[in-house]
């Protein structure tokens, strides 16, 4: 279940349960969560649940695991409050549990949020503007411990052995994060945000890395360039394992009657950009 709380998932029947059981727990249901709804990412599980007449309710929402999350720590927080009562609003920024979310933010990427842009995320919470090389070393903590404290360091070290093990639950079905890691396992720890934005830690190589695409897709040309940089960064000496990373950075583009009409492609400069870096976590 933790590994839920690192997820953008699909909404697929698998991440809804999930999410459910963690609210359960904590002796608490969807009505806490305040990341809003939307139709499952998942075109199947969309189709089922219109088909059932019903609507998608908040835990469909990809964001619900971790906000599934949110609430878990706030009732730690809480302690004997009313739990119900002390997590209402848990999502703006003066709130004590964002503040603690935001304080390990904060801590882990060496961003002093205070004195940098706010804006409001799709499912709610605040966001921050945070330079690429601070997402970047705050990965690479993640990824490596070097730099955290010993809790934090013992805490990253458990999400990334989780997300290994299920990381069908960081994402879903034909996800990119769900298919680069059930190949990877713990070698890499991958995640898609909005905008056009990418983070990955790969841990053996105790590196970060953190892509914003100007064009704000999340998918297509800023996957290539993630599976570009995995296979630059990491020694892949398994076949699967290369020939997944190659048809990820180097995907055919198809029209409905299923003619090629063109390639995405990482460009060997990017891929000899990484080669410093690589020297470097040698």
């Amino acid at each position: 279940m933790t590994l839920l709380a690192c997820a953008s998932h699909n909404g697929e029947p698998a991440h809804t349960r999930t999410a459910a059981a963690m609210l359960a727990k904590a002796g608490l249901d969807a009505s806490v969560l305040e990341c809003g709804a939307h139709w499952p990412y998942h075109q199947a599980s969309a189709h089922a649940l219109a088909a059932a007449g019903a609507a998608p309710s908040v835990l469909h929402n990809n964001c619900s695991g971790k906000h599934a999350g949110f609430v878990c720590l706030g009732c730690v927080i809480a302690g004997s409050s009313d739990r119900r009562a002390w997590l209402a609003g848990y999502v703006q920024p003066e709130h004590a549990l964002m503040r603690e979310v935001n304080a390990t933010v904060a801590a882990v990427t060496g961003c002093e949020l205070s004195r940098t842009p706010r804006g409001i995320d799709g499912c709610s919470i605040p966001t921050y503007a945070i330079a690429l090389r601070q997402l970047a070393h705050g990965f690479a903590r993640a990824g490596s411990g070097i730099g955290l404290s010993a809790g934090r360091a013992a805490a990253a070290a458990r999400l990334r052995r989780a997300v290994a093990k299920a990381p069908f639950m960081v994402g879903g079905t034909a996800r990119f994060d769900t298919r680069v890691m059930q190949a990877l396992g713990e070698r890499v720890f991958c995640k898609v945000g909005a905008e056009g934005m990418y983070c990955a830690a790969l841990h053996e190589a105790g590196l970060g890395v953190a892509i914003k695409v100007d064009d704000g897709n999340t998918s297509r040309a800023c996957e290539v360039a993630m599976a570009a940089l995995i296979e630059a960064l990491l020694p892949l000496p398994n076949d699967t394992d290369r020939a997944l990373l190659a048809s990820l950075s180097n995907v055919t583009l198809r029209n409905w009657r299923g003619l090629e009409v063109g390639r995405l492609a990482a460009h060997e400069s990017l891929r000899r950009l990484a080669v410093p870096a690589k020297r470097a976590a040698a």
